[in-house]
């Protein structure tokens, strides 16, 4: 099989909740979950062998209810949490709650796929995100690179951080904050910032896009408009601290520098319908990810606004011995960058393996260059950067 065709895998279910699995970095894993009013919803954990090019995957019981956001812990390759739709006194509440999965399945596995093997199973509930007093849980956030004990909550027009206690087993709310102001206030989104010692969060909700310091939970700065439409989802640079994307119903995904608000610094217009989603490759952050409602997969090249927009970085030890001897004889040879044609930000690939919504598109933590995207039929597709863009990046 030519080693970038896309491997495709078919839920039964219809589905929009994905995430890989961050704790683990050896084996190329995510979890997917499913959204099925008349049976049992379920958790697909997905196992990706890549010299065979085949997906092995066990089912994890979600009893509960349709699962509308996924998210794992940094720390624990067997701990998850979910946002998940409720009926309680005839009305629909989403709720969050913290699972560990079975021991044996915290590791991802490379046994050859057989349908009839593969036996359900459940997860064992940790502990509730108590939200009774605040409203519908929109999604659940880890603490980036943490031990994996701090999560915040949205819910409603509330931020909520807990502290997870006793193995996981009770969540104690530390602080909250509320978004005040006029009409039905509802997060739509949120991501959790890598730098400044993880104390920065960002919100989406309606049209504005807005920064949070976790120790005061007061705003430090907010988008107005930042896009025509409704936001869906944000995304930090996970190398330059200050850059986040935003994407939302006006079918644009944009760039900001979050010092500096009142324009974005870049705009991507590729989509022609409500842009899900979009990701940051963690490795190397030109390469952008974006999932619609067009049913399509963008990879994009944003070279001039990543961390590297002339080109790859020299390491000491890519340097040649006859290079290296050349610095010692010379200590003020400069040369911090390859010399090579630098790539203009493009449009690199457009997958169109999905037949429905794509609501979800996530980089693996394992290996930089694979990445899956999941379609409302329960449709999930693994792809790869092309081999010749990946060269051209390393080489």
């Amino acid at each position: 099989m030519e080693d970038d065709a896309p491997v495709i895998y078919g839920l039964e279910f219809q589905a929009r909740a994905l995430t890989p699995q961050t704790a683990e970095t050896d084996a190329i894993r995510f979890l997917v979950g499913t959204q099925s009013l008349r049976y049992d919803n379920q958790i697909h954990i997905i196992d990706f062998d890549d010299e065979n090019n085949i997906i092995n995957k066990n089912v994890l019981l979600h009893q509960v209810g349709e699962i509308w956001h996924i998210s794992a812990s940094p720390a624990d390759k067997g701990v998850l949490a979910t946002c998940y739709n409720k009926t309680s006194d005839t009305k629909v509440v989403t709720c969050a709650a913290v699972w560990r999965m079975p021991k044996e399945l915290e590791s991802g596995s490379h046994e050859s796929p057989d349908d009839s093997s593969s036996n359900t199973q459940t997860l064992e509930l940790l502990c509730h995100l108590d939200n009774t007093a605040h409203g519908n849980m929109a999604c659940v956030m880890w603490e980036p690179m943490g031990d994996g004990k701090k999560i915040i909550s949205l819910a409603d027009n509330n931020i909520l951080l807990w502290d997870l206690q006793e193995s996981s087993a009770k969540a104690v709310l530390s602080s909250s904050a509320a978004l005040e102001g006029k009409g039905q206030l509802r997060f739509t989104s949120g991501r959790w910032s890598p730098h400044h010692n993880c104390t920065q969060i960002a919100t989406a909700n309606d049209t504005t896009v807005r920064g949070w310091d976790t120790r005061s939970m007061r705003q430090i700065y907010s988008i107005e408009n930042a896009h025509g439409q409704l936001v869906r989802d944000l995304d930090f640079n996970p190398n330059k601290q200050y850059y986040l994307a935003s994407c939302g119903d006006d079918c644009k995904v944009k760039f900001w520098d979050t010092r500096n608000v009142t324009e974005p610094v870049k705009t991507l217009e590729e989509h022609s319908h409500w842009v899900w989603n979009v990701r940051y490759n963690h490795s190397h952050d030109q390469l952008i990810l974006t999932g619609s409602s067009d049913s399509r997969v963008i990879l994009s090249n944003m070279v001039s606004i990543s961390s590297e927009p002339f080109g790859h970085m020299v390491d000491d030890d890519e340097l040649s011995d006859q290079e290296e001897q050349h610095q010692e004889e010379k200590i003020f040879v400069y040369r911090p960058f390859r010399v090579k044609e630098p790539l203009q930000d493009s449009v690199i690939a457009t997958y169109e393996e999905h037949e429905d919504s794509v609501y979800a598109v996530e980089w693996s933590s394992a290996d930089p260059w694979l990445f899956a995207s999941l379609s409302y039929d329960g449709r999930l597709v693994i792809n790869r950067v092309p081999r010749a863009l990946k060269y051209h990046i390393l080489l």
